[in-house]
């Protein structure tokens, strides 16, 4: 039997409520009710399926992953969106370099598949009509946002009718203080 799985981050709780009001907003007045479904999060590493029996195999690279880095502060700042075939609306994080270098030692784990790191946390996709898109671009890149949260763990999480982490990892390192 074959699973879905895929590497994230996610912020404490109280930013996911907050975004689930936005999300909220976009399925009442943008007929976008998708991204409800998941709870807000930065992909470290997208979907991807295998074979249940190679979980095992999944859970040891995940645990290979070299996370002896200090936990860090991700600020998230504002709206943005890809205007492409399916967009997306989304809640921009600022330019981070040990976001990025977390982002390139998941990848040393996982090599297969081609995808690019933009990292951004969801909150309309999928059934999103490229009008309703352009809406809600228009409402929203006016609008402020900004929190920050740390990145102290990674999740690996399967799909079983919604996400569920199956493993985590924390991060390890520790800051050095002059």
């Amino acid at each position: 039997m074959t699973k879905l799985y895929f590497i994230a981050i996610y912020p404490p709780q109280s930013i996911i409520d907050e975004v689930k009001v936005f999300k909220t907003d976009l399925a009442v007045n943008y007929n976008n009710s998708k991204a409800l479904k998941n709870e807000a999060h930065i992909t470290l590493l997208p979907p991807f399926s295998r074979e249940i029996e190679l979980e095992n195999d999944i859970l040891i690279a995940f645990q290979k992953i070299d996370t002896h880095i200090p936990p860090f502060e991700i600020t998230l700042d504002g709206f943005g969106g890809f205007p492409n075939k399916n967009p997306v609306l989304y809640i921009q994080p600022e330019i981070n370099e040990p976001l990025k270098d977390l982002y390139n030692r998941v990848k040393q784990q996982f090599k297969f598949g081609k995808y690019s790191f933009n990292p951004h946390m969801t909150i309309g996709y999928r059934d999103l009509t490229f009008e309703n898109y352009v809406k809600a671009m228009e409402n929203y890149q006016s609008q402020e946002y900004k929190t920050k949260f740390l990145v102290d763990e990674i999740l690996l999480l399967r799909h079983e009718g919604k996400w569920m982490p199956i493993a985590e990892k924390k991060l390890t390192g520790h800051s050095i203080t002059p």
